[in-house]
């Protein structure tokens, strides 16, 4: 009892990998919507990625996320599962009873609070590479503010490079830019997102079977995603905003001032943009993490059985 299971924490490196792959070309166009200008509707988003970068300029960012993501996944998972079990068991003395919603609620809101550690710096620097290939510029610019822009969108090389720029010019909190939205974000998005993976995945688990189907693995990781996802896009907007300022000047001194100028130059639907792509991305993403994760427990479970 109380002892980590390490099988939790690969299984979620596999299945962040997988999600990383399925849904990093949405992610372009989710943080292109929400922190670029002039892309007016998600389909316009598109059709513009594609005729000034090709199909490449959906996958910009992606390399350092698909190692990195793996490893945030894989905590994340691995914190979620082993706390879960851990709570269960100590405020359950039928080590058989299911998991109730407060097992669930604590189990989820301490992995959103320990994914910020990780995944703060990984979506800082992938929203960099994302938007700084952004051509449009925006209205009132002076021409050395023009130049300047232009010089930061072909300043970074590749991921390494830019961390290595930000730790140069803002330090080691550089990296955190955006951690307090992020936690407002997680925290409840990752309750928004196990929960009713739990209950939807056992909603449609047959009586006479003591595992779901692959099928409802994959069904119930995309419907959670697609509802953590759509339901957290207010406070990813504003994370999103957080880590792309700084293109040309510093434009927001946090969370709230971030929140009080979004509103009162664009209005209430601003904290809205990206949220059909963000529905969109979230089932595939989700239900292919789910779905990797759960199969990859499977089989390390299976190799551990014929070992012994």
């Amino acid at each position: 009892m109380g002892r980590v299971q390490v099988d939790d924490f690969v299984a979620g490196y596999l299945g962040g990998a997988a999600s990383v792959i399925v849904g990093h070309p949405l992610d372009t166009v989710k943080a292109r919507l929400q922190a670029g200008q002039g892309y007016g509707n998600t389909f316009n988003c598109i059709l513009r990625i594609y005729r000034n970068e090709n199909v490449a300029g959906f996958f910009k960012g992606m390399s350092f996320p698909l190692a990195s993501i793996a490893i945030y996944n894989s905590v994340v998972f691995g914190v979620y599962s082993n706390a879960q079990r851990f709570i269960s068991q100590h405020r359950h003395t039928d080590r058989k009873c299911s998991r109730d919603l407060i097992d669930l609620t604590c189990a989820s809101m301490l992995a959103g609070l320990v994914s910020v550690g990780i995944g703060g710096p990984v979506d800082l620097v992938k929203i960099k590479l994302q938007m700084q290939a952004q051509t449009s510029l925006s209205e009132g610019l002076s021409l050395n503010q023009k130049t300047s822009l232009f010089y930061y969108q072909t300043t970074y090389r590749g991921p390494i490079h830019c961390v290595y720029c930000i730790l140069r010019q803002e330090g080691f909190t550089g990296m955190y830019r955006g951690a307090g939205a992020m936690i407002l974000r997680d925290v409840p998005g990752y309750c928004i997102y196990f929960i009713p993976y739990t209950y939807i995945c056992e909603w449609l688990t047959l009586d006479h079977h003591n595992t779901p189907s692959a099928f409802s693995v994959w069904l119930a990781g995309g419907i959670a995603g697609a509802i953590s996802w759509g339901t957290a896009t207010p406070m990813d907007v504003v994370k999103t905003r957080l880590q792309a300022d700084g293109l040309y000047k510093q434009k927001y001194k946090g969370v709230k001032d971030c929140i009080s100028q979004s509103y009162q130059n664009e209005g209430l639907q601003v904290f809205f943009r990206g949220f059909t792509v963000n529905a969109i991305r979230g089932f595939p993403m989700s239900a292919a993490m789910f779905l990797t994760y759960e199969l990859s427990l499977k089989a390390l479970k299976t190799k551990k059985e014929s070992d012994q």
